[in-house]
């Protein structure tokens, strides 16, 4: 789609606007780290990064893309369907471009009363909803659309299962911004259908239920909020096709696709299997990378790893998840502000939780050092948490530079 009121290509503005991106996220830190085979030391401190972190390609497309949008329109209100990228840090840097934000009300729903066609509005990485871009095509603003390509690639699958009478089984969060969107793309079908599943518990026990029957009642209220409208437990899980959200941990999504196919092959034979079930991967490449360099750089003695995201970020969280589960001590941060040199504490949520903790002293004897991002965390706040992390331990963060 392309008309003067819909954008997804960009305007030509890269240079306009390069030199601000380079001063918002750039750091010669990490340009170190990158001339000095990953690692930089200070005194007996020996930090080393990850090969693949922050900014993937859609993530940088997207940043790039709103900053052109505001030196396109530089009169123009400029509005963001939710947030940009889950990075607290670029989405100030957007508010201080006088972007203003439309969040979802307590229902989980955008209330777009007060956009005009006058206005432009932006929409996410993660993608919106059909109903949500529906609404804002029928109010005639202009859309600059940043969807990542990933999550298109996804989209173009569950709608394909749909067109094809396949019920979609999403493995991802059913409260996330792209699996949201992911999901609402079956709707373009009368008879489309979606189930999403968490995780490889609730994926068993949806397949038990395929596999063996039993009472609708209990598992209908269960995934209540997680089906389509109409979803019928009996009929609508005769046919499947696996996807996920992007950012969900690789072997877990691979792993709940195999489960679903051996349920229909213990339900309905392995001749029959092509008819009942597809499964297709559809972890987006970026995400992938970012996970195989953390277990690469876990093969080396470590005596902590920090990662630094958003909370709410679902590329960075499965990273610190890795690290727990390699029973390395983790720390998931998600700014460098989390780290205090002064008085020696990191403020930091624990795998699992979703409340941070301070821990005092927590750098204790720790020499060597992992570190990583998830894909929305820029540069210059990883730089600035390997800065910190040298103060803590009495070192001048300048000398890191070479």
């Amino acid at each position: 789609m392309t008309d003067a009121t819909y954008y997804r290509k960009g305007f030509g503005l890269k240079g306009a606007i390069e030199h601000v991106l380079t001063a918002d996220y750039h750091s010669a830190l990490i340009e170190s780290f990158k001339a000095n085979d990953y690692r930089v030391r200070a005194g007996d401190l020996e930090f080393r990064l990850a090969r693949e972190f922050g900014f993937c390609y859609g993530v940088d497309r997207a940043v790039e893309y709103a900053y052109e949008t505001r030196a396109k329109f530089p009169d123009r209100q400029l509005i963001l369907v939710g947030e940009i990228i889950h990075n607290p840090h670029v989405n100030r840097k957007l508010e201080d471009m006088g972007i203003r934000f439309i969040l979802r009300d307590e229902s989980g729903a955008f209330d777009f009363s007060s956009v005009t066609p006058d206005d432009v509005v932006i929409l996410p990485a993660f993608g919106v909803t059909v109903q949500d871009f529906t609404t804002l095509r029928g109010i005639g603003c202009v859309l600059v659309d940043t969807t990542c390509g990933s999550v298109l690639n996804v989209w173009k699958r569950v709608e394909k299962y749909a067109r094809d009478g396949y019920t979609a089984v999403i493995h991802g969060k059913h409260w996330h911004e792209e699996t949201k969107a992911t999901a609402s793309q079956v709707t373009k079908y009368l008879e489309g259908r979606y189930l999403v599943v968490f995780d490889m518990a609730e994926a068993d026990e949806v397949c038990r239920f395929i596999e063996e029957g039993g009472e609708v009642e209990p598992i209908r209220a269960k995934y209540e909020s997680r089906v389509s409208e109409g979803f019928d437990f009996g009929r609508d899980l005769v046919r499947v096709g696996i996807a996920n959200q992007t950012t969900m941990l690789s072997k877990e999504s691979l792993a709940i696709a195999e489960r679903f196919r051996q349920a229909m092959i213990r339900r309905y034979g392995a001749e029959h299997e092509a008819d009942h079930v597809r499964t297709f991967d559809t972890i987006c490449s970026a995400t992938q990378e970012r996970q195989d360099a953390v277990v690469q750089l876990l093969e080396e003695p470590l005596d902590l790893m920090v990662v630094v995201g958003g909370y709410n970020s679902s590329n960075t969280c499965p990273l610190s998840a890795l690290c727990h589960r390699r029973g390395v001590r983790t720390y998931h941060i998600e700014d460098a502000d989390c780290i205090d040199p002064d008085s020696g504490s990191i403020r930091h949520q624990p795998v699992g939780t979703k409340a941070e903790v301070v821990d005092a002293g927590w750098l204790g004897t720790a020499r060597r050092i992992g570190l990583t991002a998830g894909a929305s965390t820029p540069n210059n706040k990883i730089g600035d948490t390997v800065a910190r992390i040298a103060a803590t331990a009495g070192y001048d963060p300048v000398a890191l530079v070479r």
